[in-house]
């Protein structure tokens, strides 16, 4: 079976590469190192699994994962991430994640995960799999947040924002420097992929946010 790797850090994609050439049955055929790549390779490749980072440049893993699925619908996204809070798991399920594993993760675990998830099944952690348990049946839980890719702090700044404050307005609330926020703020609109405040606006509040 074929697998895209998708991570920034060349020494990761040379550890998992170096675990999956022990086997027969399964062969890396592209790695990429952004997120738009992972998108386009697995479109390209058309690979059983991509293994997916969440931390990536250029597009969040999130949205890469949610973009792979329309693109390429045959490809088994299973993530690889140092992340395990509630928030950032539900939202790569919710863009359509089949697996979840974090970095650590043995190489025996790591393969086995690749062979159940071509096969079809839901991969979890142990760590991660009475959590996911405890979702399905139904327990109560806080739902995922906006814009998974942006820090808490962020959503904040991009919640005032879309309430029409400025930034002075916003930095009084959080108790941060108004030069602060500005510099937040261009983070928060590289990561929107938007260019302007108005487009970040807009994002906002159609996502429910700047209305508390």
């Amino acid at each position: 079976m074929g697998v895209v790797l998708a991570d920034d850090h060349p020494l990761v994609r040379q550890g998992l590469r170096a675990v999956i050439e022990t086997t027969d049955d399964i062969e890396v055929v592209a790695e990429a190192e952004d997120g738009n790549d992972a998108v386009r390779l697995c479109v390209e490749h058309r690979p059983d699994v991509v293994l997916m980072d969440l931390q990536l440049p250029g597009l969040h893993g999130i949205e890469a994962t949610r973009q792979v699925r329309r693109g390429a619908p045959e490809t088994v996204v299973l993530v690889l991430t140092m992340f395990d809070d509630d928030d950032t798991v539900l939202a790569a399920i919710s863009a359509g994640a089949a697996g979840y594993l974090l970095k650590g993760s043995g190489g025996a675990d790591i393969l086995a995960a690749v062979r159940s998830a071509a096969a079809g099944q839901a991969v979890f952690g142990a760590d991660l799999t009475e959590r996911v348990r405890g979702w399905m049946d139904g327990r109560p839980r806080a739902g995922a947040p906006p814009f998974p890719e942006l820090t808490d702090r962020e959503r904040d700044i991009l919640d005032g924002v879309a309430a029409g404050l400025t930034n002075a307005e916003i930095g009084q609330r959080l108790f941060l420097a108004p030069k602060t926020i500005a510099n937040n703020l261009s983070t928060i609109l590289d990561k929107l992929h938007v260019s302007h405040r108005t487009e970040a606006i807009v994002k906002a509040r159609e996502a429910g946010l700047g209305r508390g």
